[in-house]
């Protein structure tokens, strides 16, 4: 998205966790989205009033006023979208606050690209720009749901296999090092063991061998690395 086009939208972060919340709002600017950082949840409903922003990402825990009764009161009169960030991930919790008018949630730990892509789908949404997902090597890659497919299902992925997937598919039968394959696992600054990326690979080919049977999708190649095959 370009950045006069982000420019127009203003986000208001509710964080009482500052470093967490500067890293975030980091992000977001760097996106050409705008922000305001509130950390006490008796001031957000004031703010929102008086502001109007174009959308509010809410920490479930907070001073003051929690998540849920800051959602209450923004509903009571505005229809803002409000993406939930928590770290509580109990359907209760998940049923609540959507039932409270909440749009979506973000859990915790999450990565800063991946909240701003989740930005970026939403704002597509409303203004019915959303592209087509992509389709590489059979695999259908929907970036802005973060989701890949194959053979019509949806890969139930964690945010490092997603990651990973999705950098090796940048360019089917190209080999991509360990390495490099690594640094894409760093991109929100949290420390990751070699063995890691092992341990990614044989899980997404345990996954994959549920929707495309025996066939091996990925391929090792000894001493460099790693290919989906084309």
């Amino acid at each position: 998205m370009p950045v006069s086009e982000a420019m127009t939208r203003t986000i208001l972060v509710v964080e009482d966790e500052t470093k967490l919340a500067r890293l975030l709002a980091e992000y977001l600017e760097n996106a050409g989205y705008p922000s305001h950082h509130l950390a006490d949840g008796r001031a957000v409903a004031p703010w929102v009033r008086r502001e109007q922003p174009d959308l509010v990402l809410l920490d479930l825990m907070l001073p003051g006023h929690n998540g849920m009764e800051v959602c209450r009161e923004i509903r009571s009169f505005s229809a803002v979208p409000i993406f939930m960030l928590t770290a509580r991930i109990e359907e209760i919790d998940r049923l609540l606050g959507l039932d409270l008018g909440a749009d979506d949630y973000i859990c915790k730990p999450y990565s800063p690209r991946e909240v701003v892509a989740r930005v970026r789908a939403l704002f597509r949404r409303i203004d019915g720009t959303l592209p087509a997902a992509s389709v590489r090597a059979g695999f259908r890659i929907d970036e802005d749901r973060l989701v890949i497919g194959y053979g019509g299902r949806d890969l139930d992925l964690t945010q490092g296999e997603y990651r990973v997937l999705r950098a090796l598919l940048a360019r089917p039968g190209k080999v991509y090092s360990r390495d490099y394959l690594l640094d894409r696992l760093h991109e929100d600054g949290r420390p990751v063991l070699d063995r890691t990326i092992d341990s990614h690979i044989k899980n997404l080919r345990r996954k994959l061998r549920a929707v495309a049977g025996e066939r091996e999708l990925i391929a090792s190649v000894y001493g460099v690395g790693y290919r989906i095959e084309d």
